[in-house]
């Protein structure tokens, strides 16, 4: 699906930087507005609505990470891509847990940036459900599964998956973005509380990963989120 003349809205305060961005852009049929300051962040995004937010971490006014957090908690669903000058994990997994859907390093790629956008406006599209009917089925890159076909595959190829393998995965990705514990986990799965003993549900994890083609020791897509519970990321580098 062709995303053009989407109107994307930028939140940066290096002028030079965002007017860089915004000529690139405008280049490639996207229509550009900026914002330079944080305090009018949340206001401006609501009344505009734009189709996709690019948002600094580091603003006057007010900060990225609480603009994204006002903006999920005001009913802005649409897509929030972050730019961060940190490497920082805990920043990432922050931004991603108050509700971004992505994020880049500075400096930025134009071109990178661009495809980023891209990717987050296709999956915005993919996801807007034609009818009341709910949805059953999920994209992230070359990961797709299918929960009304009980299957996954990984760049096309089938993946190996039991039945609680797959109601897991099922469940950590059609809540991307947002850190669940181990309780809600356990309770979604079975029913009944967790009881703070139990490692099934990690031991699962462990035998997740590598089928989806996460690195166990390094993971990107299932995040171990220390004392809290597992991240699925939506979206993949």
């Amino acid at each position: 699906m062709a995303v053009d003349n989407e109107r994307i809205l930028i939140v940066e305060d290096d002028l030079k930087l965002a007017e860089l961005i915004q000529a690139f852009l405008r280049s490639q049929g996207l229509e550009i507005d900026l914002l330079t300051d944080g305090a009018s962040a949340v206001e401006h995004i609501l009344a505009s609505n734009p189709d996709l937010v690019v948002l600094d971490l580091m603003l006057p006014g007010e900060d990225g990470l609480s603009i994204c957090k006002r903006l999920r908690g005001a009913g802005y669903a649409r897509p929030v891509l972050m730019l961060t000058a940190r490497s920082d994990d805990e920043d990432h997994i922050r931004g991603l847990e108050l509700g971004a859907d992505d994020y880049v390093n500075k400096p930025v790629r134009p071109q990178v940036l661009l495809a980023r956008i891209r990717a987050l406006l296709r999956r915005s599209h993919d996801s807007e459900p034609a009818s009341d009917a709910p949805v059953t089925r999920l994209t992230f890159g070359p990961l797709v599964i299918d929960n009304a076909r009980r299957e996954a595959w990984l760049r096309n190829e089938l993946i190996d998956l039991t039945g609680a393998e797959l109601d897991l995965l099922w469940l950590l990705a059609s809540n991307a973005g947002r850190t669940l514990s181990r309780e809600e986990i356990f309770n979604a799965l079975r029913g009944i509380e967790y009881d703070g003993q139990d490692r099934s549900i990690d031991v699962r994890i462990s035998r997740i990963r590598p089928k989806i083609g996460d690195d166990p020791e390094l993971p990107r897509i299932i995040k171990t989120v220390r004392s809290k519970g597992y991240l699925f990321v939506a979206v993949q580098p």
